[in-house]
């Protein structure tokens, strides 16, 4: 599974970004899918994932709960993060990934990593 992730950029405090991850291959469905993010000289955290299939289930951190919203559309191989009220704190380069059969925190859990895209939230 190869992933690409798009959609970051330059955007003011309290505006909004969506960000795509497009996967490669005829199984997408069986993936869990996860957006972790990597701010500098931070550690790269957990932001949202949404299960497997018809994605029912989501997860969010707490710092992103009612700001994100993570989605899928299976028919398209994509999985988005919608971002809105975003906040400086929020600057960091944004990761999806793929788990197959299942999602976690844990971005070891993790089998599969796109190649990031940077999200820059000025004040």
């Amino acid at each position: 599974v190869q992933l690409q992730a798009s959609g970051g950029g330059l955007v003011q405090s309290g505006g909004s970004l969506r960000l795509s991850c497009e996967a490669s291959g005829r199984t997408f469905s069986t993936y869990g899918m996860g957006w972790f993010r990597q701010a500098p000289g931070k550690a790269r955290e957990f932001v949202a994932a949404i299960d497997w299939g018809g994605g029912v289930r989501t997860f969010y951190a707490d710092s992103v709960k009612g700001r994100f919203t993570i989605s899928r559309d299976n028919a398209k191989n994509t999985v988005y993060l919608q971002m809105n009220s975003l906040k400086p704190e929020d600057t960091a380069v944004y990761y999806c990934a793929a788990r197959q059969w299942g999602v976690d925190y844990s971005d070891a859990a993790y089998e599969y990593w796109g190649q990031g895209t940077q999200v820059t939230v000025s004040s």
